[in-house]
């Protein structure tokens, strides 16, 4: 029958061919001598074949990440034409709706764009689970490694946790300004009168800034991830992966806090 080869980790792309080739070979000789068929499981399509091992889980969440941050880039600097009063945000929003008009119907354009995002976070939050209980069960007993990226150690410590705070912001942030369940005086299109009234509530505002601190560490975590994820973790960039890591959070938590911030001083008021 034949040793079997060595596990697959020791082995590049040719030799997991070579082992399939193998596996096949024995089934055959099983099939030979015991005159009965060996049942072959049914292949998967690659990308779920793929989807299937650690390796392909952080390729979807370093993807679906990417996504992410494009749109949480996006939205802030959309969010900043408040600071040139109601007529220019309040018509950002509209252009939203119009998007790509009249190739396709009002509001589609910004739909599809909803979906893949909603599409983007699934993958994104079952990709997260699905490698927690894989480490855990590779792993059961936890132990501290020093690995090239300590430097986001608290951030890699609290991941899980900023994660969840910003999942629930993110439902309280739609309820707030998109569907206007919790805003007092909620008036649909009127997004610079939306934010002023939600944000003038002090503790509305505290909820926005510590919110957005969250979002700030579990980006600094997870860009700083994407490059290993990715194959570019090389020493030589880790200089480049921190500072790019800490400026677009940064970036980001700065952008995001002035927000509240500027409704409280009085800077943005209708």
């Amino acid at each position: 029958m034949g040793r079997s080869p060595k596990g697959l980790s020791d082995f590049g792309l040719d030799s997991v061919v070579a082992l399939a080739s193998w596996s096949m070979a024995q089934a055959v000789t099983r099939e030979a001598v015991s005159g009965a068929p060996v049942r072959t499981r049914k292949r998967k399509p690659f990308l779920l074949d793929l989807y299937g091992t650690a390796v392909g889980k952080k390729y979807v969440m370093a993807i679906t990440g990417l996504i992410g941050l494009g749109y949480v880039i996006a939205h802030m600097v959309g969010n900043l034409k408040m600071y040139r009063g109601p007529e220019d945000i309040d018509h950002y929003s509209e252009w939203l709706r119009e998007l790509l008009v009249p190739l396709f119907p009002r509001t589609v354009a910004l739909w599809l764009m909803r979906i893949v995002l909603i599409l983007a976070l699934a993958l994104h939050l079952h990709a997260a689970y699905s490698l927690t209980v894989i480490n855990r069960r590779a792993r059961p007993v936890r132990y501290q490694s020093h690995r090239d990226y300590v430097a986001a150690n608290f951030a890699s410590r609290t991941m899980r946790w900023t994660g969840i705070i910003v999942l629930l912001f993110l439902f309280y942030h739609l309820a707030d300004l998109t569907w206007g369940w919790f805003n007092p005086d909620f008036v649909r299109g009127a997004v610079y009168h939306n934010l002023d009234e939600s944000l003038s509530q002090v503790p509305v505002a505290i909820l926005y800034i510590v919110a957005n601190i969250a979002l700030g560490i579990h980006l600094f975590h997870g860009i700083w991830s994407l490059f290993q994820s990715m194959g570019w973790n090389s020493p030589r960039f880790n200089s480049w992966r921190r500072g790019i890591a800490t400026g677009l959070a940064t970036l980001i938590v700065v952008g995001n806090v002035s927000f509240p911030i500027a409704v409280q001083a009085g800077i943005v008021q209708v």
